[in-house]
């Protein structure tokens, strides 16, 4: 074969693997652009469609976290404990805290005047009755920054506080005055009153009126007798009703006392001198 020939066939051949190779690359892309779409949309197919709408789950918040539950302190209760009154069943005088004694009292009475020719004090008649009777005890009383320092509180009423002949003791009271005295300096308005000393010890009462408090104006401790309507003038009668007379200092008051019963005997006089008595009280424990 001659030269000339063998060129030809030889650019014949590599004409014709040019034009295979052409041909396998398609009409509008190249194998590049291909690959690069096949790369993009293998990711988007492997990502899952609900991973963008899926909202992550909130953390359980401070506040919704168990909280320990505390175990609420049992206080003592020593001071209310100590304002409870002591039941009969106690020892001493606060056994008889809250005792009521109903019963009757015997009463004679003496009554003066002044109606003598001289004008001095004489006795004028004499009468004796019965009334219905009570006896209350209690805890002692305190106001302010004072105490009673009694066994315990008593009060007695011999018939209603109007009724003629009737009688009331009463051992203290806490009055609320003005928190200044008449110079104006201050003083607690809670003024504790103590009207009787009152001993107490076996079953045994011995009670002593101290002070009536007539110059606080504050008297509770009272003889009710009517009086004339003109004085020294019996012939025109008397006053309808009773007017209070103060008790004076030194009327007692004494015998058993105990939480079943009460026995005493009282003696006394007002303090204006009219009116002297004395009875005495049985009353049974309610």
């Amino acid at each position: 074969m001659s030269t000339v020939v063998r060129v030809r066939l030889i650019a014949t051949v590599c004409a014709g693997f040019l034009c295979v190779s052409l041909a396998g690359c398609g009409e509008h892309g190249s194998p590049t652009a291909e690959a690069s779409t096949a790369s993009a949309s293998t990711l988007a197919s492997a990502t899952p469609s609900s991973a963008a709408a899926s909202t992550p789950e909130p953390a359980p918040s401070v506040s919704e976290a168990a909280t320990p539950t505390e175990t609420p302190t049992t206080e003592e209760a020593t001071t209310a404990a100590s304002q409870e009154p002591v039941q009969a069943g106690g020892s001493g005088a606060s056994a008889l805290w809250g005792k009521a004694y109903s019963g009757t009292a015997s009463i004679s009475v003496d009554i003066y005047d002044h109606c003598s020719t001289d004008g001095s004090r004489r006795l004028a008649g004499s009468q004796t009755y019965s009334m219905n009777s009570t006896l209350n005890l209690g805890r002692p009383e305190s106001g302010g920054d004072q105490a009673d320092s009694n066994p315990f509180s008593m009060l007695f009423a011999a018939g209603y506080a109007s009724q003629a002949g009737a009688v009331s003791f009463r051992s203290s009271s806490v009055s609320t005055v003005s928190s200044q005295d008449l110079a104006g300096n201050y003083r607690d308005p809670n003024l504790l009153l103590t009207y009787w000393n009152i001993g107490w010890s076996d079953g045994e009462l011995d009670a002593r009126l101290t002070d009536p408090h007539e110059r606080e104006a504050i008297v509770l401790n009272l003889f009710n007798w009517p009086g004339l309507v003109v004085a020294c003038r019996s012939e025109f009668g008397q006053m309808p009703g009773g007017f209070p007379h103060a008790l004076a200092a030194g009327t007692t008051f004494t015998g058993r006392l105990d939480s079943s019963g009460a026995s005493l005997t009282a003696e006394g006089s007002t303090t204006d001198g009219v009116v002297a008595f004395k009875f005495t009280f049985d009353g049974t424990a309610s």
